[in-house]
C-alpha cells in the first residue's frame, strides 16, 4: 500500500498546485468525471457542481500565483478504507479565502482520482 499512499499524495499535491495557479486542465485530471463538488452554504445549505459546472468555474478565477501570492496548503491526513478507497483531508488559502477540503479518492482503471470535494470556508 506504500505505493497507493505516493500515488494519493501525489494527485493531492497535483490538485493544491492546480488550484493554487487556476489550471482547469489539471483540475480536470485529478477528479473523476463524474465527481462531486459539494460546500455548505451560509445559510445552513448546500451547493453541489458537477465537473461540467466546476470546471468553467476555475477557467474564469485569477490565480493566486498569477498575483503573487505564496502556495500555502497542507495535507493533513490519508487514510485508506481499503485497496481502493481513500479520505483525505487538506486545507489552505487562496486570496482571501481559507478552505478545508475533505476529500475522497477511488483507485478506477488503476489511477487514483478524486471523487468527492466536502469543503468549508473562512475569511483568511
Amino acid at each position: 500500500m506504500s505505493n497507493d499512499y505516493s500515488q494519493v499524495l501525489q494527485v493531492l499535491e497535483t490538485y493544491l498546485d492546480a488550484l493554487h495557479h487556476t489550471d482547469e486542465k489539471r483540475i480536470a485530471e485529478v477528479f473523476h468525471e463524474s465527481a462531486l463538488y459539494a460546500m455548505s452554504t451560509d445559510a445552513g445549505g448546500v451547493m453541489t457542481r458537477t465537473m461540467d459546472e466546476y470546471i468553467p468555474v476555475i477557467e474564469k478565477r485569477e490565480s493566486p500565483a498569477s498575483r503573487g501570492e505564496e502556495k500555502i496548503a497542507t495535507i493533513h491526513s490519508i487514510e485508506f478504507g481499503g485497496p481502493n478507497t481513500a479520505f483525505a483531508r487538506v486545507s489552505g488559502v487562496l486570496g482571501s479565502t481559507g478552505y478545508v477540503d475533505l476529500i475522497t479518492l477511488m483507485k478506477i482503471d488503476g489511477r487514483w482520482r478524486l471523487l468527492t470535494k466536502i469543503f468549508h470556508t473562512t475569511p483568511a
